[in-house]
């Protein structure tokens, strides 16, 4: 195992079940088991809350976040890929952004998300976390189960420094 993954196993473990330590005494009940189970548990608005701030080119910068997308986006299910292309692709349309245009401005094999490659799938989340962060916060909270897959150091550490805040006001 590499340190990288040991680190996001870590980083999982401690968001599942809270920092004990500087949180002091928790509701048992409160604990999540793992990722699947804190994603299923929340409500969007606090996921969102959560990742607004732990997922912005300020914080993890673009050269360091893309490759983790690549790989994040290659491992989740095809249906899962299909409705991450959809939900970038709506969002960005309320701004003025069509697919077509998308398709042809990041060289994309097709706007239909259901045909998207996770190549294509990439690029659009790139193009979304570089261009309009707040964009991508909104479809990580629709749809977390893109973040159980990243394994930046970086991106660990500041989604487990956000938790551990998030999880402090609870």
């Amino acid at each position: 195992m590499t340190s990288s993954d040991a680190y996001k196993r870590q980083v999982m473990q401690d968001l599942a079940g809270g920092n004990k330590e500087s949180l002091g005494d928790t509701d048992s009940s409160q604990d999540y088991q793992n990722f699947d189970d804190f994603a299923q548990r929340t409500t969007r608005d606090q996921r969102h809350q959560l990742f607004q701030r732990s997922f912005h080119p300020d914080r993890v910068p673009t050269q360091q976040m893309e490759p983790e997308l690549q790989k994040a986006i290659a491992q989740i299910q095809p249906n899962e890929r299909d409705d991450v292309a959809r939900e970038f692709f709506s969002h960005l349309k309320k701004r003025g952004i069509h697919d077509r245009d998308l398709e042809h401005q990041l060289g994309l094999s097709t706007h239909h998300p259901s045909r998207m490659s996770a190549d294509d799938v990439s690029k659009l989340a790139s193009f979304a976390y570089h261009n309009h962060p707040d964009i991508f916060q909104e479809v990580l909270a629709d749809q977390p189960a893109l973040v159980k897959f990243l394994s930046n150091p970086m991106v660990g550490a500041a989604l487990g420094a956000i938790a551990a805040k998030w999880f402090g006001h609870r």
